[in-house]
């Protein structure tokens, strides 16, 4: 069975240091893919911005900094407020955001309620298509059969 945790936020794309707009945005948690999170920007486009990247990373960034490349995560305090701070790199450009830290903390806790840490892999049925693929299967016995059957005599013996 497939669970899907989501919640609908807020976050602020900063601009500037003095400048940041709103952009509604959707966190995902599928367990049929236990080891990522997804997050749908919607920016008044014809089609949202969609990001996908490990839940491990978003697991450690609501505690301390972390990451590198293309998402890299970090809490801190702007003015009164605890936020989470995305930074986001792409061939099309990079973005900074800032997410309301007790929302993602929250959602964050139900997918590891959900998927505890360490168990994802069972989600995956990994050991199951394994045993499918590595299932001896009829034409096997040809190649597993001994070629010098104990009827007939080696070649060249008679």
């Amino acid at each position: 069975m497939q669970n899907v945790v989501e919640r609908e936020l807020e976050v602020k794309l900063v601009l500037s240091p003095e400048r940041s707009v709103p952009v509604p945005a959707r966190l995902s948690y599928i367990t049929a893919d236990p080891y990522a999170v997804h997050i749908t920007f919607h920016i008044g486009s014809e089609s949202p911005v969609h990001w996908t990247f490990a839940r491990e990373l978003l697991v450690e960034g609501v505690f301390r900094p972390c990451g590198h490349g293309d998402v890299r995560i970090w809490p801190t305090r702007t003015g009164d407020r605890q936020v989470i701070c995305v930074a986001l790199t792409s061939p099309d450009g990079n973005a900074l955001l800032e997410l309301p830290s007790a929302a993602v903390a929250a959602w964050t806790e139900r997918t590891l309620r959900v998927v505890p840490p360490g168990s994802e892999s069972a989600l995956l049925g990994l050991d199951g298509a394994l045993a499918e693929l590595l299932a001896p299967m009829p034409a096997d016995d040809l190649w597993m059969s001994d070629p010098w059957s104990s009827d007939d005599p080696p070649e060249g013996e008679s």
